[in-house]
């Protein structure tokens, strides 16, 4: 038995009364929307504290300093 597809304008398959467009459609449409807002919240946090570890001064009132003697760098204030 083939199962026909559901159309926009279709009464909606979970028994609302309701069409599809305005019942079942709408709340695939929703969950995707909020997968999205979901991802772009992940993306600006990430993007917060990648700029927050290169703005941020660990040693306040340091500076780094290149120290040929031992091949790396040393804070000094």
């Amino acid at each position: 038995m083939a199962v026909a597809k559901v159309r926009r304008n279709d009464p909606c398959p979970c028994g609302s009364g309701l069409k599809y467009k305005q019942c079942c459609e709408r709340k695939r449409e929703q969950m995707s929307r909020t997968s999205l807002f979901a991802i772009a919240g992940v993306l600006v946090a990430m993007a917060a504290v990648v700029l927050y570890s290169f703005t941020s001064n660990r040693a306040v009132g340091s500076r780094q300093v290149w120290d040929q003697d031992h091949g790396h760098y040393h804070n000094v204030p």
